[in-house]
């Protein structure tokens, strides 16, 4: 972008923006490149950088360090647009696992549940505890914590080693088998 690009009385009104857009565009542009791959991703992303600095107006003159402000607009931009395509991808996995899904595996897996409170009695007292809190009645992992004097990291390490034994539990006591997607398939609840 350059100064030829807008009107006279943009240019004028704003000198101290464009003054840090000549010194700063470029290094922008190419951070912005090194981090997306994508070239016109980072042009997307610069202009919207430009048009954010255009709408601070007079404002924009008073900001210490423009590239700074330049750079961090940029990189929330930047997130902004990694987490909406997280999201995206996210949607569209969902979605695609609910079309491929068959009907049987909910069966299978609410079949499933009537089997869990026999294996939590098999597991120890400490690992049913956290998992029967957490997972089942939705308790927070700090509140957790803090009840039983524990770190939160502490808690989360004994959470997934509850779950890891549940896990194994499951699968020899209810001999649970997953299939290639990793997905309950069937069991075979013990007598």
């Amino acid at each position: 972008m350059n100064e030829a690009s807008f009107p006279p009385n943009e240019n004028s009104t704003m000198p101290c923006l464009m003054e840090a857009w000549q010194l700063h565009h470029s290094p922008l542009s190419h951070w912005l490149k090194s981090q997306t791959h994508d070239d016109s991703l980072a042009q997307d992303i610069l202009h919207e950088v430009f048009i954010r600095a255009m709408a601070q107006r007079k404002a924009f003159c008073k900001i210490k360090n423009s590239k700074a402000w330049l750079f961090k607009v940029a990189s929330n931009l930047l997130i902004d647009h990694t987490r909406k395509q997280k999201n995206l991808s996210l949607v569209e996995i969902q979605e695609t696992d609910e079309a491929h899904s068959p009907v049987a595996d909910k069966d299978v897996v609410d079949k499933l549940a009537h089997c869990l409170p026999r294996v939590l009695t098999e597991l120890s007292s400490p690992d049913s505890d956290i998992i029967q809190a957490c997972d089942i009645n939705g308790m927070s992992q700090c509140e957790y914590a803090s009840r039983h004097g524990l770190t939160l990291s502490a808690t989360k390490s004994r959470l997934l080693r509850a779950r890891i034994k549940l896990k194994q539990q499951l699968s020899i006591s209810c001999q649970v088998k997953l299939d290639e997607n990793h997905n309950v398939c069937c069991y075979t609840p013990r007598k």
